[in-house]
């Protein structure tokens, strides 16, 4: 039985036991190096959205690229009363990703809907989260202590950075269910892909047909890159694979 702190009931942990990928498929992702170009292409070919701009969710280690199933946490703004500083005073912290890392298996990656203004992970929950293994993080809304987590070399893409904690700001209200990241739906178990370039959301359902493009494309990216290098001409470049 996995542990809990009790920060959070557990009837609001949707699965405590996050769903894991086809055999097989992170090694295949990670063969193609994590790209979340060829994916996202391969993704578009199917009519399946699920790609995430680096200009927004701004990686913290340059030239990192992890893989891994998501375990999920939805914060929303705690009420107004008592106030941030009354909750301060009172040691009042409704924060609870600490749960999300005791759920997680290593290898996973934490996946945060959180407050836009404000830290949702701050240098600790970074290092427990690399203590235990997991892959990385990526969260809407604020982190702060990076040079604590990029000198754990913690991997994190978010969309802001701030100083200013969430612990009495954040009330986190659901771990292991399925959140909202600009659009993009990301439930527990989802394959989270994130390199320089962005982040990909790869549904396991659908991860087998994605990755079969990926790899054809990623191979004739590869006769094209040598052909360049050889001095080949643009026009004599294949327009497919051979055979």
């Amino acid at each position: 039985m996995k542990r809990l702190t009790g920060k959070i009931a557990e009837d609001r942990i949707r699965l405590m036991d996050t769903p894991r990928p086809p055999d097989g498929i992170i090694d295949r992702i990670r063969a193609i190096g994590c790209d979340t170009s060829l994916l996202s292409d391969a993704m578009d070919d199917l009519g399946i959205a699920g790609a995430l701009n680096a200009s927004d969710y701004r990686p913290t280690l340059p030239g990192a690229a992890t893989v891994g199933p998501a375990v999920t946490v939805r914060n929303i703004p705690a009420e107004k009363h008592p106030t941030p500083l009354d909750r301060a005073r009172a040691k009042q912290n409704g924060m609870a990703e600490m749960e999300a890392h005791n759920l997680a298996s290593p290898g996973d990656i934490i996946v945060i809907e959180g407050v836009p203004g404000l830290s949702n992970m701050g240098g600790i929950s970074a290092l427990i989260a690399k203590v235990r293994g997991i892959a990385g993080a990526v969260i809407k809304g604020g982190i702060r202590d990076v040079a604590h987590s990029r000198g754990e070399g913690f991997p994190i893409w978010a969309t802001e950075v701030s100083p200013i904690t969430g612990k009495w700001r954040i009330e986190t209200v659901e771990i292991n269910g399925t959140i909202n990241l600009d659009g993009v739906r990301v439930r527990a178990g989802d394959l989270i892909v994130a390199d320089d370039t962005g982040v990909c959301v790869v549904p396991p359902e659908h991860a087998d047909a994605i990755l079969k493009i990926a790899e054809g494309q990623k191979a004739l990216e590869d006769i094209k890159i040598e052909a360049v290098k050889s001095g080949a001409h643009i026009a004599d470049l294949p327009a497919k694979l051979p055979g």
